[in-house]
């Protein structure tokens, strides 16, 4: 919630609003007073790392009431304020909507009360709401994800990576030919999302949620999966139920382990831990665009136009009227307490459930190319159990390209693949193999996995989130380790040859004041202005600078020099350190996003694997040689699309090797703005009012995809 209160304010201040904190969220509204306070450009410094939220958050009972609400309406008025960002679930939005059209009642009972005057009412006769939802539940209909989501994931993430560690500890320590043991994690939320995802991430062999209770002769089911197996992992939502709405806790899925399989059976619950902790790199990013975006939409907004939301949609800001999605958000609900779980399921938004897959008999061979990527293991095991389950034999090929020329290529099954999904690096083996090989006439398909993220035909590639967040990770570090000491600036080379994409998003989500890039030029004068810029800026009471360079964003203009011309123009206000991230960028367990974006692209790509076979196998053979019948699989704003590879030719400077047009490159002057620095920002881009779509009589769907 702290980036996404940052960019507000810093985005307020850059069109030349004025800005307000409201503390402890309708209370401190409620209630007025020093509760109400002028935010400022340097009040929101250092918040991005910051968990929670600094300017705090409460339930207020006299909101709800029209008494509390003229008290609220009339301490905005006191302060000029005509537009409301509210960071929120939907309870949060819910209460924003009715207040703004009770905004005009409101009013006139300040006015008879002579609490203000007729200019006061026409000076403030129309408000104007925006939002943005905060909630680690991922539970409100129209946006892909919330702010506070991946956080939340990764602190599941860690809790299971830590718990098979010690679930290895007992198998090796315990010299017992049957021994088994399991592992239940219960996690909160209301919504299938984080028990679904984390189990997706973390391999785990059962998830309960209440979207999807399991059929009637589960607990029979669960134990014949389980039987045979030492280490199992299952992960159950808090507000997991069976088909009759009976709970089914953590608890109690133990005891029916032990009574019927004796299995040495642990339970962990999370509770408020997956609440806390330094928010993720994709949440100070979605932050960060939601913000600005939030600003944006305020700005538009008219007396007619209705209060939205901003959401996310596959990786493009959206606007949708926010009781659209409050109303398909409490249908959801709705379904549920009808028992109408099917139905549930669907409005959570599109996803396919209880398909019975092809069955097909081909040899399918899978292998990864290039440098290792964090994410690049989870890819390979959903290709190769999804190929199983399709029907085909499933090969692996070691080491590239390289190793199929040499014939290093075995026969990979189910079980050789389980726990990959938390393995970094690749365990097939990759590399970069420069010669030419005669081209094969069969499908393929590539998915895009560097942590680069320069690969054309896709938004983004497994690995880049991972490497991401080990640079936001790294230079909250760094800047912490001056704490204390005097102003200080630090210089971070980051990878990424010559795509920017890790410095320049790295940077946003770090905080940086500049960052510099290939793909945007710059001279000794952008380099002595940027030294002058952050030198005011620490001449006031901002302690740290941070300064991001990609590694090849200029050949004479290197990380030394830049150094050493920041430590020589900053004498007597700053002092400089240097730090050059290297390969801990590519290395570490891969993140949430990046075991659950590899896992659903490899099963999307195995899935056009099966059906391009079936369209070419023709007289006993399968013959593909048409530009469609090799194709990369990308996420391309809103969706998952297949492109030739032929296409993405005129789209490649294969001497850079980067896309020629590059989305991230329109989320430059975002950052520009704010670390303060006056530049343009294009809204050509930025986000237009949509309409949820309908999925049946009397109820509403998502126009988002999020499994």
């Amino acid at each position: 919630m702290n980036g996404a209160v940052r960019a507000v304010v810093r985005m307020g201040i850059y069109v030349g609003a004025k800005v307000y904190f409201i503390h402890e969220g309708y209370q401190g509204m409620v209630d007025g007073g020093q509760n109400i306070e002028e935010a400022t450009w340097e009040s929101v410094s250092s918040m991005l790392q910051v968990g929670g939220t600094v300017i705090g958050s409460a339930r207020c009972k006299e909101f709800r009431t029209l008494e509390g609400r003229v008290r609220a309406a009339l301490n905005l008025v006191q302060h000029g304020i005509t537009n409301l960002c509210v960071i929120g679930g939907d309870g949060s939005l819910t209460g924003a909507n009715l207040f703004r059209e009770e905004w005009s009642s409101l009013l006139e009972t300040l006015r008879t009360t002579g609490q203000i005057d007729d200019e006061a009412v026409q000076r403030n006769s129309v408000l104007h709401i925006v939002g943005m939802v905060g909630s680690i539940d991922n539970d409100f209909c129209g946006t892909d994800m919330t702010i506070g989501t991946d956080s939340a994931l990764h602190r599941i993430i860690e809790v299971v990576d830590a718990i098979g560690t010690t679930a290895q500890r007992y198998l090796i320590g315990v010299c017992v030919l049957m021994y088994a043991v399991l592992f239940v994690l219960q996690v909160p939320g209301r919504c299938v999302y984080l028990a679904l995802v984390s189990a997706l991430a973390c391999g785990a062999d059962w998830v309960f949620f209440p979207e999807m209770p399991p059929e009637d002769d589960w607990e029979e089911e669960l134990c014949y999966k389980l039987s045979g197996k030492r280490l199992n992992i299952i992960i159950v939502a808090e507000g997991a139920i069976d088909r009759s709405n009976k709970p089914i806790s953590a608890d109690y899925i133990k005891d029916l382990v032990v009574r019927r399989l004796g299995f040495d059976t642990r339970v962990t619950i999370l509770g408020h831990v997956q609440r806390g902790g330094t928010p993720s790199a994709f949440d100070r990013i979605l932050a960060s665009r939601m913000g600005v975006e939030a600003v944006l939409a305020l700005l538009e907004a008219s007396a007619t136009t209705p209060a939205c939301v901003v959401s996310l949609v596959g990786n493009q800001s959206v606007r949708l009227p926010l009781m659209e999605c409050v109303q398909m958000t409490q249908e959801v609900q709705k379904a549920m307490d009808e028992k109408k779980f099917d139905e549930a399921v669907r409005l959570r938004g599109r996803c396919v459930t209880g398909v019975v897959l092809p069955q097909s008999g081909f040899n399918v061979a899978v292998l990864n190319v290039g440098a290792p990527a964090a994410g690049m293991n989870a890819a390979v095991r959903s290709a190769v159990r999804v190929g199983i389950a399709e029907g085909h034999k499933m090969f692996a090929v070691n080491d590239g390209f390289e190793g199929f020329a040499k014939g290093q290529i075995k026969e990979i099954k189910w079980g050789d693949v389980g726990g990959w999904t938390g393995q970094g690096g690749s365990l097939l083996g990759t590399k970069r193999a420069r010669e030419q090989f005669s081209e094969f006439c069969v499908p393929m398909v590539m998915v895009p996995a560097t942590v680069s993220n320069n690969i054309p035909g896709s938004d983004l590639s497994i690995g880049a989130d991972t490497a991401l967040n080990a640079i936001t990770e790294t230079c909250d570090r760094i800047k912490q380790s001056a704490s204390g000491t005097k102003r200080r600036v630090f210089i971070i080379e980051t990878m990424g040859g010559y795509c920017g994409y890790l410095a320049n998003v790295g940077g946003l989500a770090a905080g940086a004041d500049a960052v510099y890039i290939y793909e945007e030029p710059f001279d000794i004068r952008e380099l002595q202005a940027n030294v002058e810029h952050l030198t005011e800026k620490m001449k006031t009471s901002i302690q740290r600078g941070l300064v991001l360079r990609n590694e090849n964003s200029n050949e004479n203009f290197t990380t030394d020099f830049i150094y050493q011309l920041y430590s020589e123009e900053g004498k007597g206000v700053f002092d400089c350190r240097k730090n050059v991230l290297g390969h801990m960028q590519q290395g570490g367990a891969p993140s949430p996003f990046d075991r659950n974006f590899g896992t659903k692209v490899a099963a999307k790509a195995m899935q056009w694997i099966t059906t391009t076979l079936k369209e070419t196998y023709k007289e006993g053979r399968v013959f593909a040689n048409t530009d469609d019948s090799a194709c990369l699989l990308g996420m391309r704003r809103r969706a998952m699309v297949f492109r030739p590879v032929a296409e993405l030719r005129e789209e490649t400077d294969f001497v850079h090797r980067i896309p020629k047009e590059q989305w991230w490159l329109k989320l430059r002057p975002l950052m520009k703005i704010l670390a303060k620095y006056r530049t343009s920002f294009d809204v050509s881009d930025s986000a237009q009012l949509e309409h949820v779509t309908h999925v049946r009589q009397g109820g509403l769907q998502s126009p988002v995809e999020r499994f």
